[in-house]
C-alpha cells in the first residue's frame, strides 16, 4: 500500500526547467510541502521522492492528515472501544 502511494503521488509530479541554466524544480501539487531541486531531471525525481517519503514518515508520526491519492489512504483510524 505505501508502495502504491508514493507511485501514485510520484504520477501527480510536476516539474519546471529553472532560469539560466539552474536545474530543476518538483513538486506534488496536493501535498504541501513537497518539493525539491536539482541539477538533472532524475536526480530532482529521486530528490521528490525522498522528500514525499519523509513527508509520509512525519505526517503518520505526527498524526498529520495525509491526503487520499487515486483511493489509496494511509491515515490510521482509530478505533473507540
Amino acid at each position: 500500500m505505501l508502495t502504491d502511494y508514493i507511485q501514485a503521488a510520484m504520477r501527480k509530479g510536476r516539474y519546471e526547467i529553472l532560469p539560466d541554466g539552474e536545474g530543476y524544480f518538483g513538486r506534488i501539487p496536493d501535498l504541501q510541502g513537497v518539493w525539491a531541486n536539482a541539477d538533472t531531471l532524475e536526480a530532482c525525481r529521486e530528490e521528490l521522492q525522498e522528500v514525499l517519503e519523509e513527508w509520509i514518515i512525519i505526517g503518520l508520526k505526527m498524526g498529520t492528515l495525509i491526503p487520499v491519492i487515486d483511493g489509496i489512504e494511509l491515515n490510521i483510524e482509530e478505533k473507540v472501544a
